[in-house]
């Protein structure tokens, strides 16, 4: 098999990997309402934990980032070059933002891409992690964090591994892309904040 079929193929499987919707079957799983049409209508992390709480979001998170991390990790281990990994990559965040599974309709990308970057390795994991976790902490707006996070995300892979910086730049150009509409309510004061789910206490 020729290194460029290999890398069709990792591309193809990437993609329908990417469009398995986590926050679609959570939610369904768990009774909650479809992600997709309701709190913010995007099927990520985020929305999951304004309608369902902070178990399911967990969850929700989880998966997206294992679906971009599997296809990373497996062309990592199969040498494939860095351009090429990238395009592994995307692709796994494309399936994300536009399923062939559920009608096309997807999330942002955030949680894939960065899963797709932790097979770098595990400082840049946690820095990315700690990264967003602090922003989200003192803005209150997973948007802004997840610009900024991607914005830095190359600057950290080229301190810890600079073969990989392309592809991280892709994705995070991507990112970026996807948070377009973020970045016009933000710059209007219209963007809204990280909030919990309340559930109601029987006495």
């Amino acid at each position: 098999m020729t290194t460029t079929v290999l890398t069709i193929m990792m591309i193809v499987g990437a993609y329908l990997a990417g469009s398995i919707s986590s926050a679609v079957l959570v939610c369904k799983m768990r009774g909650l309402p479809d992600p997709r049409t309701a709190g913010s209508g995007n099927p990520g992390a985020t929305n999951v934990l304004r309608i369902g709480g902070a178990s399911s979001a967990i969850l929700v998170l989880f998966f997206d980032m294992l679906k971009g991390a599997l296809p990373a990790y497996l062309a990592f281990r199969l040498g494939v070059d860095p351009i090429a990994l990238g395009l592994i990559a995307i692709a796994a965040c494309l399936g994300h933002i536009f399923p062939i599974f559920f009608g096309f309709k997807g999330g942002k990308g955030v949680a894939t891409a960065f899963g797709a970057m932790a097979p770098i390795g595990h400082f840049l994991a946690l820095s990315l992690m700690l990264t967003w976790a602090v922003i989200v902490l003192i803005t209150r707006y997973s948007s802004f964090a997840a610009i900024c996070t991607a914005l830095l995300a190359p600057i950290y892979t080229w301190w810890l591994d600079d073969r990989f910086t392309i592809p991280v730049a892709m994705l995070s150009t991507l990112i970026v892309i996807r948070h377009k509409d973020n970045i016009k309510r933000l710059l209007k004061g219209e963007e809204s904040k990280v909030s919990r789910k309340r559930r109601n206490k029987t006495s």
